[in-house]
């Protein structure tokens, strides 16, 4: 206790910690809804694309934040919007979408620099480079969602379970999608940094399989799915930095470890 205590004074370990449960805390929020729509791989779609919009960002010695998350909010409406008025699977315009993402996004980092240090920490992360604008930006993107979750509630529920039946009671179903849209959006380009886009999809997809491992009620499963995204990224955090290993990394480990857990636990309650 006492060496963790010791780690949590240094100042980028403050900053560190604050930004990933803020994070870990809306990733866990819209990953639920996300998940029950089946638009689970949207995070890794959108990473990529946030990949594409930082390489032009560093090409054109522009702010990384300011470009990509304008880039990735079009990219995350654009995907809802095809999946759903042309009736395509959301995976196969998620993957057409990444793919082409990446590829811009390779062919701008090797006409141009080359793959630098700040391109490689948003691809695999860093999060203990994590700035006081960064902790600013994650704690206003967790209070939005928090307040977008306690307004609408009732709303996105329909949205999330039965759109034709929310259509039917007079919502707007447009409006609420764009909302996902942003959140997600937000979530991915801010954890980018801390989980890197080959993994930021991880906070969204994970806590909520979990969760619906030990709960049926949308209210329990947005409850279970937050306190294990939070607990997970604690774990993972302090584990990596004191086994010297890579901070995304380490908590993917942690999710995967306790999902084969709560798998054996649930088939071992049905013997």
């Amino acid at each position: 206790m006492s060496e963790i205590l010791n780690i949590l004074s240094y100042t980028f370990m403050q900053r560190a910690v604050i930004c990933g449960i803020a994070i870990s805390f809306s990733a866990a929020l819209i990953g639920v809804i996300l998940t029950l729509k089946n638009y689970s791989m949207i995070g890794h779609g959108l990473g990529e694309v946030g990949f594409a919009a930082i390489s032009l960002a560093i090409a054109l010695n522009l702010p990384p934040i300011s470009i990509s998350i304008p880039i990735v909010i079009i990219a995350a409406i654009i995907i809802m919007i095809i999946s759903q008025k042309k009736g395509e699977s959301a995976d196969i315009i998620i993957a057409l979408v990444a793919t082409g993402a990446l590829a811009i996004g390779v062919i701008i980092t090797t006409a141009t620099s080359g793959f630098s240090t700040d391109s490689y920490n948003y691809m695999f992360g860093s999060i203990l480079a994590m700035t006081q604008n960064d902790v600013l930006l994650s704690i206003a993107i967790t209070i939005l969602s928090i307040i977008i979750y306690i307004v609408f509630y009732n709303r996105l529920f329909l949205v999330t379970f039965d759109e034709k039946y929310a259509k039917a009671t007079g919502i707007n179903v447009s409006f609420y999608q764009f909302l996902i849209a942003l959140i997600t959006a937000l979530v991915v380009v801010v954890g980018m940094r801390m989980m890197g886009t080959m993994l930021i999809s991880s906070l969204i997809v994970f806590p909520a399989i979990i969760a619906k491992k030990f709960t049926t009620s949308f209210k329990g499963l947005v409850t279970m799915s937050v306190l294990t995204s939070v607990i997970c990224f604690i774990i993972g955090i302090f584990t990596s930095f004191f086994l010297n290993m890579p901070t995304g990394a380490g908590i993917v480990l942690v999710y995967i470890i306790l999902l084969i857990i709560s798998s054996l636990c649930c088939k071992l309650a049905k013997i």
